[in-house]
């Protein structure tokens, strides 16, 4: 397989979305629960407020959209969904697989995600690309102060890369992710290739300043050729 033709110095992948579908199976969980105890939610509701947070920002925003401070279950609730999620494994996003395959094997490629490390390298696994980023993972709730919305995680990442931020570009799904990527000065492209989003998800990332936005990875080959 002849490598893709990349013009920048080194990629930055978000993950959930990004690389694998459980943005749309998260939301919807997290919207049943809210729905079930007498908040109605529906998972786009959830996507639009929600996506992209983490720690005491994901907290924060659900807390306000129902008024009041979470149940004590909500941790556990969600606990035993995400071990269900890293034991049964999740699509990987169309095409993805074969785009990071596709990849020059010298190119720098980092991933910069809200979720932990394990579930990031638990779910690489599963799509089978557990070696294609090396210890280049990187999570807003471990390796910086300042999760996403803020820039840090980009920065950091493009730090531990060895190239300036502003020879990387960065793929990202959320409205979260991609205000971060956005202020973080790197070449931002808006991915649209997940089951999650739905009609409107495109302006919205365009609003917000990305450098494009791209339906499937096919279109992501040709913009960073």
């Amino acid at each position: 397989m002849t490598p893709l033709p990349i013009r920048f110095a080194a990629l930055l992948f978000d993950f959930d979305g990004v690389l694998v579908e459980t943005e749309y199976a998260g939301n919807r969980h997290i919207a049943d629960y809210l729905t079930g105890i007498g908040h109605p939610t529906s998972p786009e509701d959830s996507m639009a407020n929600f996506m992209g947070l983490s720690g005491a920002d994901f907290i924060g925003a659900i807390e306000r959209w129902i008024g009041r401070a979470l149940p004590e279950d909500f941790a556990s609730v969600r606990e035993e969904e995400n071990a269900r999620a890293i034991r049964d494994g999740v699509a990987a996003v169309a095409g993805a697989v074969a785009f990071v395959r596709a990849l020059p094997a010298d190119l720098p490629r980092a991933i910069v995600s809200s979720s932990s490390t394990e579930w990031i390298r638990a779910h690489l696994d599963h799509i089978g690309l557990a070696d294609a980023f090396g210890d280049h993972i990187y999570s807003g709730k471990e390796h910086v102060a300042r999760g996403k919305p803020a820039p840090d995680l980009y920065l950091y990442a493009a730090k531990a890369l060895g190239v300036p931020i502003t020879d990387c570009a960065i793929l990202e799904d959320s409205p979260v992710g991609a205000t971060g990527a956005v202020a973080s000065g790197g070449h931002v492209i808006g991915l649209c290739a997940g089951t999650h989003c739905g009609i409107g998800h495109a302006d919205r990332l365009t609003a917000l300043g990305v450098a494009a936005v791209a339906s499937d990875f096919d279109e992501v080959a040709r913009l960073l050729a």
